[in-house]
């Protein structure tokens, strides 16, 4: 998956919001047909959402574009995908999974749909969203369901589905949510999954808040966040890109290591430090990210 520093939410009913959302500058959008969307409105929404992806599509956009759908509990789901996946759909992002079988089953229509709409057989992403006791309880599996799941959401949000579930209550510190968000990174990097996501900040003008909260998830492993507001798409975006600075001085490091390993030996000295391979391997990371952001 393509290292997503911002995702941003679009109300699907809402054509006009997504130019707006891409001119933010994420790196994804998500146009929603859960959560934002009334029920009256959620049949026409689908349809809107179809031809959102199209136009986008036709324009080029530099940001994907995912849909969250309703949840497989909800019933609108079939509906909901049978409308939204189309050429231009980077994937979906599952809200309210419960177990790996879900998955599976989602797989399953995912591809039928692929086929017979002449898309490219598993390029349809998953991002599962972990907002249910059953689902976090299980992440490991789930995570590693299907090839199609690209990365997870560790959803800790206040007053929202999985603190409701839980039962914490939320603070800014977010130690009642530590060892949640922690499982979340293992499972995804146990699968593979190296850009796990975290979300969402919802006090829109503290934005003082929100990058203390972007600091922290990228501390214990995330690499970019769910928002619900434009104006947290340049925070997440300068929290989530490795400074220059930093990719400087691992280009140096790594460039230090190959002189000293070409020379026949497998550590070296580097501005103070003992350098070794794990050293060099977890710097070229470090710039490969940054270059794929680049790229991006």
């Amino acid at each position: 998956m393509k290292p997503y520093r911002s995702m941003l939410f679009v109300p699907g009913h809402k054509p006009t919001w997504a130019e707006k959302a891409i001119a933010t500058g994420a790196d994804a959008v998500i146009l929603d047909l859960e959560d934002s969307v009334p029920a009256t409105d959620k049949t026409d929404a689908r349809k809107t959402v179809r031809e959102t992806i199209g136009r986008l599509r036709a324009q080029d956009v530099r940001a994907d574009v995912w849909v969250r759908p309703n949840s497989v509990d909800s019933g609108l789901f079939g509906a909901d995908v049978e409308q939204v996946v189309t050429e231009g759909l980077a994937g979906l992002f599952l809200p309210k999974v419960f177990t790996a079988e879900e998955i599976v089953r989602i797989d399953a229509v995912v591809s039928h749909i692929e086929e017979r709409e002449g898309i490219e057989r598993g390029s349809v992403g998953l991002i599962v969203s972990y907002e249910t006791a059953v689902s976090m309880a299980h992440c490991e599996e789930i995570a590693a369901a299907s090839p199609r799941v690209v990365s997870l959401l560790g959803a800790t949000g206040p007053s929202a589905d999985v603190g409701r579930e839980l039962g914490f209550e939320f603070t800014p510190e977010g130690f009642e949510t530590l060892y949640l968000r922690s499982r979340i990174v293992l499972a995804a990097r146990a699968a593979g999954l190296h850009h796990p996501v975290a979300g969402v900040w919802q006090d829109i003008t503290d934005l003082d808040g929100l990058r203390k909260f972007a600091v922290d998830n990228r501390g214990l492993g995330y690499r970019g966040l769910v928002l619900i507001h434009p104006s947290h798409v340049a925070v997440a975006n300068e929290v989530f890109t490795p400074e220059p600075e930093t990719v400087d001085h691992y280009r140096r490091m790594i460039a230090a290591f190959r002189e000293a390993e070409a020379g026949g030996s497998g550590a070296v000295t580097f501005e103070g430090q003992h350098i070794d391979l794990a050293h060099a391997r977890t710097a070229q990371g470090v710039i490969d990210l940054a270059d794929a952001i680049a790229a991006h």
